[in-house]
């Protein structure tokens, strides 16, 4: 069945994309290749490395495998070995580049094993891959991933290190064959030396000398190699919002931005969009270790949505990327669901306040009643303005308090942060600061002590982007901020406030109840001990002071097996892990004006009650 929706091209609604994005499965011949090329590379490194090994029973049957060759074989299994264990991972997720690369690796070992060892059998097992290969070459058409000439530096440490290590063990697994009692330090400075070609202080008797140097020598050019390879070629940077794209992308807030209130947050400027044939609906995204992040509701048009869905599938599947949704609200889920066949599972649920049922009144508010009246006896006023009515001057000293008062240097926030306080196509924006009367000017921000940060959610709402405070401030403020944002929401306009989201609230909130069972019992344990790293309790607490009500986020993916590697993409695209090496040190840049490092609400402390 098929059908036209709002300009859009026929969308077969689910089998046609559901086939493309099911992805590689377990018995499919690039995974077969993959895995096969894994196993034949770890039985290389170990035929190289272990020389026992070489002349074992279990040899007789790694012999045959593509590595294991002529008076050379140990620098050769090495070798081999490493560059398929490399290639694996490429050809299991379809990857051409690596593709070509097995194609050649493969024939040049059929080759070399019988020029050498004359094996008819190892030639067979070569060509049998590389038949594969060939027969199957229009399933290897993914396009590569972005990078960039850090990937170089990265692999030089990380091969490096993997090159030192191994080199250690080949040094010291001939101990009938060392001449005297080499040192610990002897055998390192034998190892920097063969990975430059060069022979070290540890002597061996027989051919044993040979074979070290030839292994530590195909070590160290394995790595220069790789390394040279992947400085000199073509930088594929990571997508980012044109000025176009990102006007587009405001024309449809405009028209639909009230829908869901992470749609501002599409405005970072980090994330690729891809947007419906009809330019009517988009969907906004980050790659993160191979993992397509899209982050709330597509942008638009629901009954465009269809189509941006179906060219963000088309995007994931030609990159061979694995498509996720982090997020996103239950009519975004439902979409998502219909039109691509992935699951969807309840992720947390955010807190909305309805500005016209908030009130202090009421034993309910007595906490937080009391702490503002504490807070405002001490000397705090606050003001709460449209981003456009406030002065760059003063911009421009909440830009830097709030850079001052962030705990780390690590930019955190994805999908409910915008990266950026002032800028001026932010005009609707509101930023909400609390002032101590009085305060020493030598303080980062005189007499400013805290910083509220929301983004328009349509004509009519706002949503909580950014939350910090000065660490010397009275415990509260950002309760205080809050309260005078909700009280002033009439005055700006808004009738609806997102607050923070809240992970797994649901577990703890039923968890927590008279007669709950062992299983959700031990459920909410969990949750409550990884609070001490991820604040989900935390945050469920703080936000149910204001009695919201709570609307659910549902995380969208292909299968099961994929949640960790999405659970890990996310928390680095949301700054909780930091797999990158650091880069070289360099004096800081002024930043341009209206940005600010990114954060996200669910990283700052929240004040007790």
């Amino acid at each position: 069945m098929s059908v036209t929706l709002d300009g859009d091209k026929s969308v077969s609604v689910p089998q046609r994309v559901r086939r493309l994005l099911r992805g590689p499965r377990p018995e499919s011949v690039p995974a077969l290749v993959g895995s096969a090329c894994t196993v034949v590379g770890l039985i290389d490194v170990a035929a190289g490395v272990f020389p026992r090994f070489r002349h074992s029973r279990m040899h007789t049957l790694a012999e045959v495998l593509p590595g294991a060759l002529g008076p050379f074989a140990a620098a050769l299994s090495l070798s081999a070995g490493m560059l398929l264990l490399l290639l694996a991972h490429g050809l299991k997720r379809h990857k051409r580049r690596a593709w070509r690369a097995a194609v050649i690796l493969l024939p040049a070992g059929a080759a070399a094993q019988f020029a050498y060892r004359h094996s008819i059998v190892g030639v067979l097992v070569s060509l049998a891959l590389c038949w594969l290969l060939v027969r199957h070459r229009d399933q290897f058409r993914a396009l590569p991933d972005p990078r960039s000439r850090w990937r170089a530096l990265a692999n030089f440490v990380l091969l490096g290190a993997g090159s030192l290590g191994l080199g250690l063990i080949v040094v010291s697994v001939h101990p009938g064959r060392v001449v005297g009692d080499p040192s610990i330090a002897d055998r390192l400075q034998h190892v920097l030396y063969g990975l430059f070609g060069v022979e070290g202080p540890v002597g061996y008797a027989g051919r044993t000398s040979w074979t070290v140097a030839y292994s530590l020598g195909a070590l160290g050019l394995l790595t220069a190699v790789t390394t040279i390879y992947l400085a000199f070629r073509p930088e594929h940077p990571a997508a980012r919002l044109t000025e176009d794209d990102e006007s587009r992308l405001r024309a449809l807030l405009e028209r639909h931005g009230g829908r869901d209130s992470l749609g501002h947050f599409a405005l970072r400027r980090d994330k690729g969009v891809v947007f419906s044939p009809s330019g009517k609906a988009a969907v906004c995204y980050r790659v993160v270790s191979g993992v397509m992040l899209a982050g709330g509701d597509p942008i638009g048009d629901v009954e465009a949505w269809p189509g941006a869905i179906e060219r963000f599938m088309d995007e994931a599947q030609a990159h061979s990327w694995t498509p996720a949704v982090m997020g996103c609200s239950e009519t975004g889920g439902q979409v998502w669901t219909r039109e691509t066949g992935l699951t969807a599972l309840e992720l947390g649920d955010e807190a909305v306040v309805d500005v016209a049922d908030f009130s202090l009144a009421g034993r309910a508010m007595r906490n937080v009643r009391q702490m503002v009246k504490r807070i405002e006896r001490n000397g705090y006023e606050t003001r709460v303005r449209r981003v456009r009515d406030i002065g760059g001057t003063e911009l421009d000293r909440i830009r830097r308090a709030a850079a001052d008062w962030r705990g780390t240097d690590t930019e955190r926030g994805f999908s409910m942060a915008l990266g950026r306080i002032g800028d001026p196509a932010d005009g609707d924006c509101v930023i909400a600061t609390a002032h101590l009367t009085g305060s020493g000017a030598d303080s980062p921000g005189g007499d400013l002590k805290a910083v509220l940060h929301f983004v328009p959610w349509g004509p009519d709402g706002m949503s909580l982007e950014l939350m910090r405070r000065d660490r010397s401030a009275d415990p509260g403020m950002n309760e205080l901020l809050i309260v005078a944002s909700l009280q002033a929401a009439e005055r700006l306009g808004v009738a609806r406030v997102s607050l923070n989201f809240a992970m797994f609230r649901s577990a703890l909130a039923r968890g927590e109840r008279l007669g709950a069972g062992p299983v959700l019992r031990c459920w909410r344990g969990l949750l409550i001990f990884l609070s001490r790293w991820f604040q989900i309790e935390s945050l469920y607490k703080f936000n149910a002071k204001f009695k919201p009500r709570w609307e659910p986020r549902f995380v969208v993916f292909r299968t099961s097996r994929d949640l960790p590697r999405i659970g890990i993409a996310a928390m680095r695209a949301e700054g909780f892990v930091n797999l990158s090496l650091p880069r070289p040190f360099r004096p800081r840049r002024p930043r341009p004006c209206g940005h600010a490092r990114r954060t996200h609400p669910e990283q700052h402390e929240m004040s007790a009650a």
